[in-house]
């Protein structure tokens, strides 16, 4: 399917990317340098890792999911793809040198989940979706644990929506991270949140 200007092989069962997450792609990718690295959780197909690929051929793009079949499909893509929890696969030699941390984590509150289209869980778990109460519960894990493989100045990068992002934000400020910028889709509504870590500018 296309992701971005991408052709992204997406087996059955696997989360499947959508358009809303290309400009987060995008973003990563600028933050990205050339010789860099990058680290793509839940990457589902692969398809922002791919993008990362496209965009610095010269950097190591290193991703993860919990599910077997999409590391599977990601592999097939051309990922480096590992299975496992978040970062508990990421290869140790990673640990405090990556550019990017970005992720598309389940983040819909449990209670909106009955919202969805009524295709997306009859073909995709409710797992690729459901972010516990308010949405937050992975999110809250990826910051948390970012700054260990994050470099002096690297950015986390994360999609969300709703009231996400000031939720987020004591946790972040507690955490260190600097820098703090959202970005809304088309029609106004929040998309996504960068954090970097203190270090050379941003």
């Amino acid at each position: 399917m296309p992701f971005g200007g991408l052709a992204v092989r997406v087996d059955p069962g696997v989360y499947v990317p959508r358009w809303q997450s290309v400009p987060l792609a995008h973003r990563a990718a600028a933050r990205l340098s050339e010789q860099g690295i990058a680290i793509d959780l839940c990457t589902g197909s692969g398809a922002l890792a791919l993008t990362l690929m496209r965009a610095r051929p010269g950097a190591r793009v290193v991703a993860t999911d919990i599910d077997r079949r999409a590391v599977a499909c990601a592999r097939a893509n051309g990922v480096e793809a590992y299975a496992g929890d978040l970062f508990a696969p990421v290869p140790a030699e990673l640990e405090g040198r990556a550019d990017v941390v970005v992720a598309v984590v389940p983040y819909v509150p449990s209670p909106a989940l009955r919202l969805l289209p009524r295709d997306t869980l009859h073909f995709e778990d409710a797992s690729h979706y459901d972010g516990g109460p308010d949405g937050t519960d992975i999110l809250r894990r990826v910051a948390t644990e970012a700054p260990r493989f994050l470099r002096p100045g690297g950015t986390r990068l994360l999609e969300l929506g709703g009231e996400q992002a000031e939720l987020l934000r004591p946790l972040m400020e507690r955490l260190g991270y600097r820098s703090l910028v959202t970005w809304a889709d088309d029609d106004g509504d929040l998309s996504g949140l960068a954090a970097t870590l203190p270090g050379r500018a941003s």
